[in-house]
């Protein structure tokens, strides 16, 4: 079920995502490509492969965006919490025991959390991320790792193209001050802008993983509640976050999380 947030702070962080991500594929067109390797096939070839990653990156990013992060559905009836307002609640006997959000007055599943921003409980949630203006949890933490991953992908790429535009002699590339001063200019902004981007997912990646191969995410560290259960193999918990399908395909949007995630971690929930 397709999920949208009306956050200010989120559509101005998707709004300057994109503003980087078209600004950078303008530069690698118009002022790399053409200027440089316009008679050359590796021009046609480096732009086909650049846009490439960026119809990826839009694809993972979008479904990160409008994906349900593993919302816990609210009751239809409304549950009697004489006990949790009067503060008299017991606490849960086992971790694998359901608990009770008091914002949402509702039963939540073992390891999920009430996001603020969303307002809604999310099964296993890590954190909400404003430059996708939705929460990470259970179903779309795929789709924000390939989100990181072509990013980064795409910010040593385009560093890549400007070093190597300006490495090779180009004898066709125009010679005025005024289009090579511009080339500069456009060429600087774009290694600083992706050098910023790059480093910035890569520390995000590296704390995904750090958390999908520790078995315990933001939230979990942050209140130190685990561990929730026996250590895994690593490839076992990647295997539960990007699907039991070949490795090949867990860099493709197109694939979605298995859904019975719960049922694979030993959480019958």
């Amino acid at each position: 079920m397709p999920v949208f947030r009306k956050d200010p702070c989120g559509i101005v962080c998707i709004f300057m995502t994109y503003l980087a991500v078209f600004y950078a594929d303008y530069v690698v067109v118009r002022w790399i490509v053409i200027q440089t390797l316009h008679n050359s096939l590796w021009g046609a070839f480096h732009a086909v492969v650049f846009n490439s990653i960026i119809l990826l990156l839009t694809f993972s990013h979008l479904r990160t965006v409008f994906s349900d992060p593993g919302i816990v559905p609210l009751p239809q009836s409304k549950l009697d919490f004489a006990e949790l307002h009067t503060g008299t609640q017991k606490e849960p006997t086992s971790k694998d025991d359901y608990t009770v959000c008091a914002r949402c007055e509702t039963y939540r599943p073992p390891r999920a959390h009430h996001c603020r921003i969303c307002q809604r409980c999310v099964r296993r949630m890590d954190h909400h991320c404003p430059w996708v203006n939705n929460c990470i949890g259970q179903y779309n933490q795929k789709y924000f790792l390939q989100f990181l991953f072509y990013v980064g992908i795409l910010s040593a790429y385009a560093v890549v193209l400007v070093i190597f535009s300006w490495i090779q002699d180009c004898e066709d590339c125009h010679k005025d001050k005024v289009t090579t001063q511009t080339r500069i200019l456009h060429s600087i902004i774009l290694v600083v802008e992706s050098g910023l981007f790059g480093l910035f997912v890569t520390a995000i990646m590296c704390d995904q993983l750090q958390a999908i191969f520790g078995d315990e995410t933001a939230v979990e560290q942050a209140k130190q509640q685990g561990p929730f259960r026996p250590r895994k193999p690593r490839l076992a918990l990647l295997t539960e976050v990007c699907g039991r399908g070949s490795p090949m395909f867990w860099v493709l949007p197109c694939q979605s999380p298995p859904k019975d995630l719960d049922l694979i971690s030993g959480y019958d929930v």
